[in-house]
């Protein structure tokens, strides 16, 4: 994610979730962070490592957010000691 353009993806992810839930917004850019990590992820399991660039994070983020949508629909896994 060290290429030129990841940050700038980076920070219009920011922006926009910060302008979509503007009461909140040490959720939004958590939550842009997060998301763009995991979209990186996905585009680094496609594209592979050594070529990925700022439009592959773009890519990889409808998988990312389906993911996300995904995870948070499964119950809660709770500690039980």
């Amino acid at each position: 994610m060290a290429t030129g353009g990841t940050g700038d993806v980076l920070t219009g992810m920011v922006a926009g979730m910060i302008a979509q839930n503007s009461q909140r917004v040490a959720e939004a850019v958590t939550s842009a962070v997060y998301l763009h990590g995991l979209a990186g992820n996905i585009a680094r399991e496609t594209m592979g490592e050594q070529s990925l660039v700022a439009t592959d994070v773009i890519a990889g983020l409808p998988q990312a957010f389906r993911r996300v949508h995904e995870d948070a629909s499964r119950p809660e896994v709770r500690f039980r000691g």
